[in-house]
């Protein structure tokens, strides 16, 4: 009987009942009509119990996951029921989603025809990588008596892992296709000398560049043979995440760290499809999570796999280790995107002789975030004094903000500064913006 439950119609018809024995007690001739009434009212829970007990099997259901969640984006979860009964039933879908999402009152209720399926779905949005668990899927199922319900249990385990943004990916494709066309009329900057791409030994002819004579396969042949270049097709991209506490701030339910995962799977998908090669790292006290720039079919698959597992205590983020396992791990000049966030000036001016060494081999962007709170309050209409000191400080954070990113031109480092949630599309641009100026 632990699957019985009484549903709260029976508790209203007991009470009716009760109510009436009540008047009996002032006007007697009620009494025969609550005895009837209370008969009538076990009678029919009764039946209503045999009718849904009679089947072991009465339903069927199914919870429908996807192979893993996408953190920060909406996931379809889906349920699919059949009734094996030979009326119409009612159900309530009680699902024991992971404690994650805070979800008290998840109740979803349906009415089903006999032998037909109903099938429909429901809406998750995780906040967190991880592991989410799963419990049991029950589902109440009543007569149209409704007295009496019974409980069924279905995949009572799931576990499931939330990865780094990945919905969005074939979207963000097509608006870096639709960016392309916008930056089509860009300048590009003039480059002298030759690219570092090597693609064959050919005889020398007229024409080409004595500096490129190979004299080894010279001697070899007793021809003059000269190496032949190509410009460079696979451009290295390198994706550097700080995971100290600046990146704990939240928005929207969301740290600035997994809004730069989200951020770095999106950008990772557009780079390789555009054939440069991705790569990335995680830096605090230590940097971890190194990922070489290949282009390989697996590559994004690995990314994912880095991102996924990313654990951080944010402690203070240490710019000079950052630098130097940057020069020698990076011998190649590579574009890279620096995924921080700098409150204050005198916060940039710690770190900036590391980022200065960091620009002079390579093409640096640095990407910091727009507080949305602030932005409320500057374009806010103050109506009291303490507004009108809210606003002011705010602005204030703001031209600090603005003077950050002048520094930063300064010493040629490249800046994007934008809200938390339009970070995917602003750092996809910025890359499209830079091929297109041909800049690396």
């Amino acid at each position: 009987m632990k699957n019985l439950y009484i549903n709260t119609r029976f508790f209203y018809v007991l009470i009716g009942v009760g109510i009436l024995y009540v008047f009996a007690f002032f006007f007697p001739f009620l009494m025969w009509a609550a005895h009837i009434a209370l008969l009538i009212c076990f009678l029919a829970v009764m039946v209503d119990f045999l009718f849904v007990f009679n089947k072991k099997k009465g339903i069927s259901a199914q919870r429908i996951l996807p192979e893993k969640l996408s953190n920060g984006d909406e996931n379809p979860v889906k349920i699919d029921i059949k009734n094996n009964y030979d009326f119409k039933i009612n159900v309530k879908v009680i699902d024991e989603i992971p404690f994650q999402f805070q979800n008290r009152d998840f109740l979803i209720e349906k009415q089903i025809a006999p032998g037909r399926n109903t099938f429909f779905q429901y809406i998750l949005e995780p906040k967190e990588r991880g592991e989410y668990n799963f419990g049991s899927l029950n589902v109440y199922v009543s007569s149209p008596l409704d007295f009496v319900s019974k409980r069924f249990n279905f995949q009572k385990d799931a576990n499931l892992p939330s990865y780094p943004s990945f919905i969005h990916l074939r979207k963000y494709e097509l608006m870096a296709i639709q960016s392309e066309f916008m930056l089509g009329g860009i300048k590009k900057i003039r480059k002298l000398g030759h690219t570092m791409e090597f693609e064959q030994i050919k005889e020398y002819v007229p024409g080409d560049d004595i500096r490129t004579i190979n004299w080894k396969a010279t001697s070899k042949t007793n021809r003059l043979m000269v190496n032949q270049f190509q410009d460079e097709k696979s451009q290295r991209i390198f994706m550097l995440i700080d995971t100290g506490r600046t990146m704990k701030m939240p928005f929207k339910g969301l740290s600035l760290l997994d809004y730069s995962i989200n951020a770095t799977m999106a950008l990772s998908h557009i780079i390789l499809k555009k054939g440069d090669r991705a790569g990335m790292m995680t830096f605090s006290k230590k940097t971890e999570n190194k990922i070489a720039a290949e282009n390989k079919s697996g590559q994004l698959r690995k990314i994912s796999e880095a991102l996924y597992n990313i654990k951080t205590d944010f402690f203070e983020s240490d710019f000079n280790r950052l630098y130097q396992d940057v020069k020698y791990s990076l011998n190649q000049r590579s574009l890279i995107l620096l995924f921080t966030n700098f409150e204050t000036l005198d916060g940039l001016n710690r770190q900036l002789k590391y980022l200065r060494g960091i620009a002079k081999n390579h093409l640096l962007v640095v990407v910091f975030f727009k507080n949305s709170e602030l932005q409320a309050l500057i374009h806010k209409n103050p109506e009291s004094m303490q507004e009108i000191y809210d606003e002011i400080i705010a602005e204030k954070f703001e031209f600090e903000k603005k003077l950050i990113i002048q520094e930063l031109k300064k010493y040629g480092i490249y800046a994007v500064y934008t809200l938390p949630e339009n970070l995917n599309i602003d750092v996809i641009n910025k890359y499209l913006e830079i091929k297109a100026r041909g800049i690396l």
